[in-house]
């Protein structure tokens, strides 16, 4: 999961690229990187660790200049988290093209052999997004085109489609001529667009997310589509077009349990509304248990059709589910939990003990709303489960009675490899363990999931076009094949805390890398 960001405008956009990335922040909190271009004179880049804010000073900004540039936030899927890795990345032939890329290419090694014995390349790094970078700079060079033209561009990216594999939206700048944004055939990673009109003509924004898109102030256009690519002229004018065969257009259904900020559309689905239907189909699941032989109810609660007393969301993305579970149940919802928003999202922090401890300083109980009383937590989903154990013993130090769970999505049980930093296999919560267990485990008194049927359909909607999403992590069904075991067990080997926390402990040696370095146009 990373953010991506490109706008060609009429002026500066260095500070709209910021503001961007600010706003797809959730999406990557690992690095942080923008590169510019200014005017036929020079390539600018800063990238390095960090938050945003961070990362970008105003002597950083003074230099970005450029009325065209794209931007990235990143968090790593795998192995390190060097500041080399920090995006966009950046070829010198032809022409001097920078990347910026979410998702996961699934068959990487085979193309980084590919990349050094076929395309006379080399792959610096032990990211993914530079053997993108590499295949898309080699296609458009074998057009043989002086000055690249849409067609061209066109063309690199059928042949990007052609020899790449796995998930990946991707925003590129050639540099004089233009950005290009792609997404792969299956459409798992989002993208969108939008446009602005000017005094002086017309800008042009593609984002991760179309909140981004919003918070700028430009209009929202559309997703780009599944195998679709937009180029975008260093006027504002732009073309699209479709650069690969049809293929089931599945977008990841993870973006809309988790990954996404509420205010976004992906895909012409709202994803709040998402959530909402969510929480209406898990209300169903939970009154179900209840009719199909639940512990009986106490003195207080007899008459009622339940136990619960309140209805309590795990901060954040859980919360829109909540609101109608409470509704349909008949009870309170009830905000029980304080959330420091300066600490990141735990379940993508590489190493248990970080976890554990970011969740001691993200979250803390109000008593009064536990006190005496049968909460209800939802959250939107389980991954590693040691925080959610950690959560539920917050709730019953703080004085409730019985503690119950609600989780929006069915069990993880497999791994993701379309760029969603999950654990290895043996780490899930689910791993070889029943609904039952999995309660015992984290210390409630029951346990409901949502079904995988629910979800889709929750997320899709009575009216969305989309009716097939990538569900893996919950069914291990990988749309774009090529997944076996052996793949499977060398991606557990690379994502274990183990390994993470052997390759914090080698970074942490190094020196800041993060600069700002100048590049002449070779346009």
């Amino acid at each position: 999961m990373c953010g991506v960001v490109g706008i060609v405008s009429q002026g500066q956009v260095n500070r709209e690229l910021y503001d961007a990335l600010l706003a797809l922040q959730h999406r990557g909190q690992d690095s942080a990187g923008m590169v510019t271009w200014d005017r036929g004179t020079r390539l600018n880049l800063r990238k390095g660790n960090g938050l945003v804010r961070e990362v970008f000073e105003q002597r950083h900004m003074r230099r970005l200049a450029g009325n065209m540039g794209i931007g990235h936030v990143r968090y790593p899927t795998a192995g390190t988290s060097s500041a080399a890795e920090a995006q966009p990345m950046y070829v010198n032939a032809p022409y001097g093209i920078s990347l910026a890329h979410n998702g996961n290419l699934t068959n990487a090694r085979e193309l980084e052999a590919d990349v050094f014995r076929e395309d006379l390349r080399h792959i610096n790094t032990d990211s993914d997004s530079e053997i993108l970078l590499n295949v898309f700079a080699h296609e458009l060079q074998k057009t043989g085109a002086q000055a690249p033209r849409p067609e061209h561009v066109f063309q690199a990216v059928a042949g990007v489609h052609r020899r790449c594999r796995g998930a990946y939206a991707a925003v590129a700048m050639i540099n004089g001529h233009g950005l290009v944004a792609f997404r792969d055939p299956h459409g798992i990673r989002p993208l969108a667009f939008g446009v602005r009109q000017g005094a002086n003509g017309q800008d042009v924004m593609v984002a991760s997310e179309s909140s981004a898109i919003d918070i700028l102030g430009f209009n929202f256009q559309s997703d780009v589509g599944p195998g679709e690519a937009l180029f975008i002229g260093p006027d504002g004018t732009y073309a699209t077009k479709r650069c690969a065969p049809k293929s089931p257009h599945t977008p990841c259904v993870f973006e809309y349990v988790y990954l996404a900020r509420e205010d976004s559309m992906i895909d012409d689905i709202s994803v709040y509304s998402a959530r909402l239907r969510m929480g209406e189909r898990l209300a169903k699941r939970v009154l179900k248990r209840y009719r199909n032989g639940g512990q009986p109810l106490d003195r207080r609660h007899r008459g009622r059709a339940h136990d619960v007393d309140v209805v309590i969301p795990i901060p954040e993305s859980s919360r829109a589910a909540a609101i109608p579970l409470a509704h349909a149940l008949g009870v309170k919802f009830r905000e029980g939990f304080v959330k420091n928003r300066y600490i990141g999202r735990t379940f993508i922090m590489p190493g248990q003990q970080l976890r554990t401890k970011s969740v001691q300083q993200k979250l803390n109980a109000i008593d009064l709303v536990f006190q005496g009383k049968n909460v209800l937590l939802v959250e939107d989903s389980i991954v590693r489960g040691t925080t959610t154990g950690q959560i539920v013993r917050q709730a019953r130090k703080a004085g409730a009675n019985k503690v119950f769970m609600a989780v929006a999505a069915p069990p993880v049980r497999h791994p993701n490899v379309y760029g969603i930093d999950m654990p290895a296999s043996e780490e899930f919560l689910a791993y070889n363990r029943t609904e039952e267990q999995i309660a015992r485990a984290i210390g409630v008194d029951w346990l409901v999931y949502q079904t995988l049927d629910d979800l889709v359909a929750a997320t899709g909607g009575p009216h969305s076009k989309v009716r097939r999403f990538e569900c893996s992590v919950f069914d291990g069904d990988y749309v774009t094949g090529g997944i076996n075991e052996d793949y499977l067990a060398e991606l557990s080997s690379a994502r274990s805390d183990t390994v993470k926390q052997g390759h914090d402990r080698t970074e942490a040696e190094r020196m800041d890398e993060a600069s700002v370095i100048e590049l002449h146009n070779h346009a």
